[in-house]
């Protein structure tokens, strides 16, 4: 949450309610959460405007559409210097399989999340993509089985915080 941003309660249910389905329309999160129309259109256009919703988009779900192999891959650099690290980065914003990628502390420089069609698809994403690349000195990746728990809302407050004194 930005440090500026001051929520009451109204504002964490709408963001609630948006999280649960951004398709909502003002009337339908007015009814939800006790505001009017109006004020719910108020409320959102701030929230957007202050970049606390940051956009809204439709969750596809992979293996109806072909990608059933889901992977998280340990990358460490072959240096350590900004060059580097910002080749790497554009590497990471070039390949579509990467859905997420994080620096990190720890025996990694790099986590990465990337969502695939099968093995043939990782092995070429690691063996093809990352392995060759300049900046990547070590890979190390893990598939899952299972997800047991895939829920990307926050643990949003029910109230907001008492003000401080």
């Amino acid at each position: 949450m930005h440090a500026s941003a001051t929520l009451d309660g109204f504002d964490l249910k709408l963001l609630r309610a948006l999280e649960r389905d951004g398709r909502l329309t003002n009337q339908a999160l007015a009814e939800e959460i006790g505001l009017s129309a109006s004020q719910c259109s108020r409320r959102r256009a701030s929230l957007e405007a202050q970049g606390i919703i940051r956009g809204y988009r439709a969750i596809l779900d992979a293996p109806a559409l072909g990608y059933d192999l889901l992977a998280f891959i340990q990358v460490t650099l072959a240096t350590h210097s900004g060059d580097n690290a910002a080749r790497f980065r554009a590497l990471m914003q070039s390949l579509d399989a990467v859905q997420e990628c994080y620096a990190m502390t720890g025996d990694a420089d790099y986590l990465i999340k990337a969502i695939l069609p099968g093995l043939d698809a990782l092995a070429t994403l690691v063996n093809d993509a990352l392995l060759p690349h300049p900046s990547v000195a070590h890979v190390r990746s893990s598939i899952v089985f299972e997800r047991i728990k895939d829920r990307p809302s926050l643990p949003l407050p029910v109230r907001p915080p008492a003000p401080k004194r």
